[in-house]
């Protein structure tokens, strides 16, 4: 690893290890705070942001996304911080086109309909190279924070993301995924494999 390297990764000492000693059992001086969808809607610097910038070019943009991950972060006393992105990331990853409709949430214009689709997606991804967006975001948020929280990431479940991929969005029953699973077994099996490769992967980078 070369110095550029090794400096880029030596962050600031964490100061607020509330958050992490709570999820290890500890005892803690008082029940940490973070909040689902911590950065959004209801912040109108996040608003003004949105208004600019496409939902996934921020998340592909490491210094939108460490910009929205910091701003609740100034606003409020939490324990954490957790990055922007998207569980949405890893189907783009494997080649599937992912859009943010107003109003209605993420779309995959042209899903899983038969086995035969599977082939369309990329069987063995680079993860660092194709998620390498997400890697630098979070750096660059790390660096930012100054220590003051932790800095959370996440990712989707194999049979969450699988269903997105089949489904075409969200759905209320699943109806299609259910399908797969009961007409297509096998073929179910090897899309999650697929899947499940790819998160496992991903953390570890």
């Amino acid at each position: 690893m070369s110095s550029v390297s090794e400096e880029k990764m030596t962050f600031p000492p964490l100061k607020n290890d509330r958050l992490l000693r709570a999820a290890r059992g500890e005892e803690v001086d008082k029940i940490p705070i973070w909040i689902m969808r911590q950065a959004g809607r209801y912040l109108p610097e996040f608003r003004e942001l949105r208004s600019k910038h496409d939902f996934f070019t921020i998340c592909q943009t490491p210094e939108l996304a460490a910009e929205i991950t910091l701003q609740p972060i100034r606003r409020f006393n939490l324990d954490a911080s957790i990055i922007f992105s998207d569980i949405l990331v890893i189907p783009q990853a494997l080649g599937m086109v992912v859009e943010m409709k107003p109003a209605v949430g993420p779309v995959l214009p042209e899903p899983l309909v038969i086995p035969e689709d599977i082939k369309k997606l990329k069987t063995s991804v680079d993860v660092y190279k194709e998620l390498n967006y997400v890697f630098e975001a979070i750096t660059l948020t790390r660096h930012k924070l100054e220590g003051k929280v932790p800095l959370i990431g996440f990712s989707g479940a194999p049979w969450t993301l699988m269903s997105y991929m089949i489904e075409g969005g969200g759905s209320k029953t699943m109806s299609k995924s259910k399908h797969w699973l009961y007409k297509y077994p096998e073929e179910s099996k090897k899309l999650l494999e697929i899947l499940t490769n790819v998160i496992v992967d991903y953390p570890t980078r």
